[in-house]
């Protein structure tokens, strides 16, 4: 059971229908998600391309969320140090450890 955010910011469970006219996924209907926010799903290109002034704003917002996601993820840090800057490890001399 997937749970994604709708457009009012309420967690709702991800319906398995076309968002634009509601069809159920079935054996001869296979949904396909929106390849840039992965909220809601079409049965037709036709169906996203009538549903796309209604979801266009939430899935800007959905976007900018994940790029935020991917691009303010802080890596694992070593036990040596990384650079804050640039996050690469930080060369450690040992002659002047101790």
């Amino acid at each position: 059971m997937d749970f994604v955010m709708s457009t009012n910011n309420l967690v709702v469970e991800e319906m398995m229908c076309c968002a634009a006219c509601g069809a159920a996924e079935a054996e001869n209907i296979k949904l396909k998600k929106c390849t840039a926010c992965y909220l809601v799903r079409y049965c037709s290109v036709k169906c996203q391309k009538d549903h796309r002034p209604q979801h266009k704003r939430a899935c800007k917002k959905r976007v900018a969320e994940l790029r935020d996601e991917i691009l303010f993820k802080q890596p694992e840090s070593s036990h040596l140090g990384d650079c804050p800057i640039c996050c690469l490890p930080l060369p450690i001399d040992h002659t002047k450890s101790n």
